[in-house]
C-alpha cells in the first residue's frame, strides 16, 4: 500500500492556471461562463468484509434521492453487490466501472437508471478485478475515478448528479486509493464486533496516507455503526469505545441488525423501499438527516 501511494505521489498531476485571453474590443463584454456543477462526492469505506458498505450505501443514496438529491452510486467491488442489490441485472451490465476506469468511455456511458427516481449506478463486473495488472504501470493509476468524475457533469442538462456515493472493494488495494483520491470524505461503516477498533486503525492510517500524498482534501465524514445488537453486551461496548475513541466522528445513529436489511438486496430493492416502516429503514433515515445536517454545517462554515 504504501508504495502505491508513494509512487503516485510522484506521478501526481501538477496543477494548471489556463488564462483567459482579452477581448478582441474593450467595448465587448466578457462572456459568461457557466461552470457545470461539481458533485459532492463521498467514499463508503473500510477494508474488512461483512461491515454494512454496501447496504448504507444503497439506502444512504435512496434517503439522499428522496430529499430531492440526485444521486449516482458508483460500484467498485468486482462482486457488484450494490449494482444487484439496485436490480440491475448482470446482462444489463454492458458497460461499467471497469470500462470506465481503463479508460475506454466516460463515466455518463456507464450510468443506469434504478427503479428509485433521481438514484442512477455505475455498475461493476468481475473485470475489475483485474484493474490493478491492466493499470498498475501507468503514471496515473491513482487518478482514473478523480479524472471520471471530473467530467461528470459537462454538458448534463437533463440529469445534473449533487451527490456521488462511491461503494468500495473490502480491501486497501489501488481501486479504494482510486476512490478516496476522488472523495471529498470518507463515510466509514464499522460492524459493532469486536476487531472493530484494530481495522478501523488501519483504514485511518491509509486516509491520513492518501491525504498527505494524493488528496490534501480529504477528511473523514463520519463513522456509522452497523450490525448493532442491543441483546449482545459486545455491541454496546463496541459502541462505547468507538465513542470514546472517535468522539464526534462517530454519527448518533446506529444501524441495528434487522432482518428486512437482510432480505431487502434479494428482491433488488433498498430496505426503505422494501419496507419502509420497518427499524432498518428508519435507522437509515435518520442517518441520511444526519449527514445533510454535517454537509450544511460545512457549507455554512
Amino acid at each position: 500500500m504504501s508504495e502505491i501511494l508513494k509512487s503516485a505521489d510522484a506521478d501526481a498531476p501538477p496543477s494548471q492556471v489556463i488564462p483567459f485571453g482579452k477581448p478582441d474590443s474593450a467595448n465587448d463584454p466578457a462572456p459568461t461562463l457557466r461552470e457545470p456543477v461539481r458533485p459532492r462526492i463521498l467514499a463508503v469505506a473500510n477494508q474488512k468484509g461483512g461491515v454494512g458498505k454496501t447496504t448504507t450505501a444503497i439506502n444512504l443514496g435512496t434517503a439522499l434521492a428522496a430529499t430531492g438529491e440526485t444521486v449516482l452510486i458508483v460500484d467498485l467491488d468486482p462482486q457488484g453487490n450494490a449494482s444487484t442489490g439496485l436490480g440491475i441485472e448482470r446482462r444489463a451490465r454492458r458497460t461499467s466501472t471497469y470500462d470506465v476506469l481503463t479508460g475506454n468511455v466516460p463515466m455518463r456511458s456507464a450510468v443506469l437508471p434504478t427503479a428509485v427516481p433521481r438514484l442512477h449506478i455505475a455498475p461493476s463486473t468481475m473485470d475489475l478485478s483485474g484493474l490493478e495488472l491492466e493499470i498498475g504501470q501507468q503514471r496515473d493509476r491513482a487518478f482514473r475515478l478523480r479524472a471520471a468524475l471530473a467530467t461528470l457533469n459537462d454538458g448534463a442538462r437533463e440529469i445534473v448528479f449533487t451527490y456521488v456515493l462511491v461503494d468500495c472493494p473490502p480491501s486497501l488495494n489501488l481501486i479504494t486509493i482510486n476512490a478516496m483520491a476522488a472523495a471529498n470524505a470518507i463515510l466509514v461503516p464499522l460492524q459493532c464486533e469486536f476487531f472493530a477498533l484494530e481495522g478501523l486503525s488501519q483504514l485511518l492510517q491509509t486516509v491520513e496516507q492518501v491525504r498527505t500524498s494524493l488528496n490534501p482534501q480529504l477528511s473523514i465524514h463520519g463513522i456509522v455503526l452497523t450490525m448493532f445488537d442491543a441483546r449482545n453486551n459486545l455491541s454496546s461496548q463496541v459502541v462505547a469505545d468507538v465513542r470514546q475513541f472517535m468522539g464526534s466522528a462517530v454519527y448518533e445513529t446506529v444501524i441495528p441488525r434487522n432482518v428486512r436489511v437482510s432480505e431487502a438486496p434479494s428482491y433488488g430493492k433498498p430496505v426503505l423501499v422494501y419496507d419502509l416502516k420497518c427499524v432498518g429503514s428508519e435507522a437509515y433515515l435518520r442517518l441520511a438527516t444526519e449527514i445533510i445536517q454535517r454537509e450544511r454545517a460545512l457549507k455554512a462554515g
